[in-house]
């Protein structure tokens, strides 16, 4: 954890970093410096921390069209290594790295496990991907620079991953919230939950819900779990973790500026409220990001963690801005159904919501919804009014609701998807 002891020495920090930052950037990338000349910003003109604002906003599409050095602000010699996002639109997000950038996250990484409370006699099995991609590369580097064991063994196969949890009895699991799911309902049909050591679970890069999280609390049998942001452009995963009093996800301030808009009017949002996270770098070399909006959606949490620590938190990522859609003049985000149905006991963690365009023009909503483990499937019908009642109410749109069978609902090692628009 960094030494720092008082807010005013962050905004220090972070004002120092902000300058280097606008500088370093307008030296070394033809594109942010077209981008602040356009914008009628030069680096002398940032004399305090709110002269952020006069930044101009980056965007993913500033990086699909720089392809393949988007952003790039170091000469290609000094680029030790590249990492790219999945590229689910066009052509993949291409991030560059110099030596300085891959210890920095190392450290940032480090830093999460030490916040969850690891030792360096734990055992730490990664299942999440490796390639391209920063997920399982970035728990591996981590999980080393931190000092505990690291036991790469990816996503999928289930069959080697029970072996060596049990074989090594490794004591943390890091993983998506779909393969911990997977991996939870494995354990119980296996039988194995009094024959494996787990006592933690790290999520990386995966909303979940409250009983998704509760579901694999109980089939695993672990202590804790912990939620870890991730974002290819923000180095990757590791960037903040939710600490030990569970009270929010503490951010690393020192290493970037989190700002939340509203993604409508690019406006700040009020304390509290719900908007779009903003990035900005105080110490990246290769890939700097200046006010890039991440489509990420949470909100600041105000006022001191219980746990004593003083970097600032933010609540878990609630969706992406560019997950809403729209039924029948309703901006509607998948979370708010995830949390609708959270609440309500009889209820599973996997749900599908599917789109449709009827026979009368107009648009109609399905969701189905597993009924929880052990649940009477007799109160199927009444259980699907009460929620048809909650979601009408609560998101002031109706829709249909399918009960279906514990564990009919597709499962995956990688990211669920939940929502088809068939429209």
């Amino acid at each position: 954890m960094p030494e720092i002891k008082s807010g005013e020495e962050l905004r220090q920090l972070q004002f120092d970093g902000l300058k280097w930052t606008v500088k370093h950037a307008f030296e070394g990338s033809s594109f942010y410096q077209k981008k602040l000349k356009e914008a009628g910003v030069h680096p002398q003109d940032i004399g305090c921390l709110e002269d952020i604002y006069k930044l101009p906003f980056t965007t993913a599409e500033d990086l699909r069209e720089g392809y393949p050095f988007p952003l790039l602000s170091v000469p290609l010699e000094k680029v030790v290594r590249i990492h790219a996002s999945s590229g689910t639109t066009g052509k993949r997000k291409i991030l560059c790295y110099t030596e300085k950038d891959i210890r920095d996250w190392s450290d940032m990484f480090a830093r999460c496990y030490e916040m969850a409370g690891l030792s360096q006699a734990d055992r730490v099995q990664i299942a999440v991907g490796y390639g391209l991609w920063t997920a399982g590369v970035g728990f591996q580097l981590g999980c080393e620079r931190f000092g505990a064991t690291a036991v790469p063994v990816g996503p999928g196969n289930l069959d080697m991953h029970c072996e060596i949890m049990v074989d090594l009895q490794t004591t943390v699991f890091c993983c998506t919230a779909s393969m911990g799911l997977l991996m939870a309902e494995e354990v119980k049909r296996r039988g194995l939950k009094d024959k494996i050591s787990l006592r933690k679970v790290i999520f990386g890069a995966e909303r979940h819900s409250e009983a998704m999280r509760r579901n694999i609390e109980r089939n695993l049998g672990v202590e804790d779990i912990f939620d870890i942001p991730g974002l290819t452009e923000l180095y990757g995963p590791g960037t903040g973790m939710e600490c030990l009093a569970h009270e929010g996800i503490h951010y690393w301030a020192d290493y970037y500026i989190l700002e939340i808009i509203n993604p409508h009017t690019l406006q700040p949002s009020l304390p509290g409220e719900v908007g779009e996270m903003v990035v900005t770098t105080l110490r990246k070399e290769a890939s700097p990001l200046i006010r890039y909006r991440t489509r990420d959606l949470t909100r600041l949490i105000p006022g001191k963690c219980s746990c004593g620590n003083i970097l600032p938190r933010h609540d878990k990522i609630l969706g992406r801005s560019d997950d809403m859609f729209i039924l029948r003049g309703v901006n509607i985000y998948p979370g708010q159904i995830d949390h609708i149905l959270s609440q309500v006991p009889q209820v599973g963690s996997e749900f599908q919501v599917l789109l449709e365009r009827g026979w009368d023009g107009k648009d109609h909503m399905t969701i189905r919804v597993e009924r929880a483990e052990g649940a009477d499937p007799k109160r199927d019908k009444a259980l699907a009014a009460h929620l048809e009642h909650l979601i009408s109410h609560q998101l002031l749109v109706s829709g249909k609701v399918e009960i279906v069978d514990f564990q009919s609902l597709p499962r995956t090692e990688r990211k669920t998807k939940r929502v088809f628009d068939n429209r």
